[in-house]
């Protein structure tokens, strides 16, 4: 018996042993990030704005009208900043940035910095500069500003592009106010499309990010910068696990072309775009979704011009795959103006390659809404639909034939989403021009077939899947 109980003994030892030494080894390997902070942490910077409001009112540095509970409200309510009080006539703001040269230039947020009047740079020595705007882009919530002073202190530039999910990244900035905070994490992905920034392929991170970080620089190991800390999401108004950089290889870019323009220049294609779901890849002959399908395409513009039509599916850009319609709009957006790309589509079923010559992005416009509550002919899809007055075309904006979807009944229709009210302008590649069309080219399709369907609806195109036969 004693000997089993020493045999218990030394086996609950080693164990002991084998815990303290894997403790061990995982701590040696975890980055040590003094160094890091000891030689760029100087370059990072804390801004705090003002802005004149009238009395009374309550300002918020952001506007997105984003209904309640949605999880990206409180940040564009809080993250750029602090609410003023009712009595004050100034609205005050926090936030972070760093120093991409020694003359003074300062990379921030946008948001950080919009419609201030007053922007102040507080260093790290506690030395507090007025700073002026050089130049800002709302579309990638890049800002570039300026003090008047030299040999400062800058951070080194890196490359976001060779970042990996797993990596070691590193932020420092002033959330809530405490300067020069530091928080790290790893990359959690890459190239995410979130609301409102569509030219933004973002860093996700779990780097803990709050109010009065946007702004700041995110680091890897190297000490390289590799994204400006924008956005968190969140339900609660702070850090909940998911934060959002903008990449430094597209935040320096925006920067040099406001330095050296006042302005920045975006490449354009001409053409509204929607996901493919697996239901719509069925209908498009695809043997996965992926891809942004056509909805319109702009008169006149380079998509037209090359050939491109509503109903493609823009599968590749310029030698890089569009796994989503999301990833589509950065990858134009960086094309240089006058560039001639190679574009492969799906059309029918089969892969087909057109060069387009990019445009120039201008002010998107938006389109009307549209509704009508006469009578019309009823489909075996559950719906009643009726031609369309050229009174009608006009108030919807619509480029082209249709037909008008008045009721909507239980079935195939209703279950795929089309609702009352909406414009059916294709079914399955086809162009609808009337109800007698309508009723053909319905009448042509085998059963049990997945097609698409292509409607407006508010003034907006949208593809839906339907299965025949259901």
């Amino acid at each position: 018996m004693k000997k089993r109980s020493d045999i218990q003994v030394l086996r609950f030892f080693l164990i002991i042993c084998a815990t303290v030494i894997s403790v061990a080894a995982s701590a040696a390997s975890l980055p040590d990030f003094t160094k890091l902070v000891d030689d760029y942490g100087s370059a990072v910077v804390n801004i705090s704005t003002k802005q004149k409001i009238d009395r009374g009112r309550r300002h918020r540095f952001n506007i997105p009208n984003l209904p309640e509970g949605h999880p990206f409200k409180h940040f564009f309510d809080d993250f750029g900043g602090r609410r003023s009080p009712r009595s004050e006539s100034y609205a005050k703001s926090l936030g972070s940035g760093f120093i991409i040269s020694d003359d003074g230039y300062i990379l921030t947020n946008n948001h950080v910095v919009e419609g201030a009047d007053e922007i102040i740079v507080s260093l790290k020595d506690r030395r507090e500069l007025k700073a002026k705007v050089v130049g800002a882009d709302p579309k990638t919530d890049v800002a570039l500003i300026k003090v008047e002073a030299t040999g400062l202190d800058e951070v080194k530039i890196g490359k976001s592009s060779k970042l990996k999910v797993g990596e070691w990244v590193l932020a420092i900035g002033s959330p809530f106010g405490f300067d020069q905070t530091v928080t790290a994490g790893i990359v959690s992905a890459k190239e995410r499309n979130l609301p409102n920034g569509n030219y933004v392929p973002f860093i996700q991170t779990d780097v803990a990010i709050n109010p009065g970080n946007s702004g700041g620089p995110l680091f890897n190991l190297k000490g390289e910068v590799v994204g400006i800390n924008a956005q968190i999401f969140t339900r609660t108004g702070s850090y909940s696990g998911l934060s959002f950089a903008i990449p430094i290889d597209l935040a320096i870019d925006v920067a040099d072309q406001l330095k050296n323009s006042g302005k920045v220049s975006r490449g354009w294609l001409g053409v509204l775009i929607q996901e493919v779901s697996r239901d719509l890849a069925d209908s498009f002959g695809m043997e996965r979704p992926y891809g942004a399908a056509v909805l319109d395409v702009t008169a006149g513009g380079p998509a037209e011009k090359a050939g491109i039509k509503v109903g493609d599916v823009i599968i590749e850009y310029d030698g890089k795959e569009v796994f989503e319609s999301a990833s589509l709009p950065p990858l134009v957006g960086a094309t240089m103006v006058g560039d001639e790309v190679k574009v492969v589509v799906i059309r029918s079923g089969k892969k087909k390659t057109l060069k387009v010559t990019v445009g120039e992005l201008k002010d998107e416009q938006a389109g009307l809404s549209t509704s009508s509550s006469a009578k019309g002919e009823a489909t075996d899809l559950g719906l009643t639909v009726r031609d369309i007055s050229e009174e009608e075309k006009s108030q919807s904006k619509l480029d082209g034939d249709g037909v008008l979807v008045t009721d909507v009944k239980e079935g195939i229709a209703m279950r795929a989403g089309v609702r009352r009210g909406d414009i059916i302008r294709m079914i399955g590649g086809k162009a609808v021009t009337s109800v007698a069309d309508f009723k053909k080219i319905l009448a042509a399709i085998e059963s049990d077939k997945s097609i698409s369907l292509l409607i407006q609806r508010r003034g907006r195109p949208m593809f839906l899947a339907i299965r025949t036969g259901q």
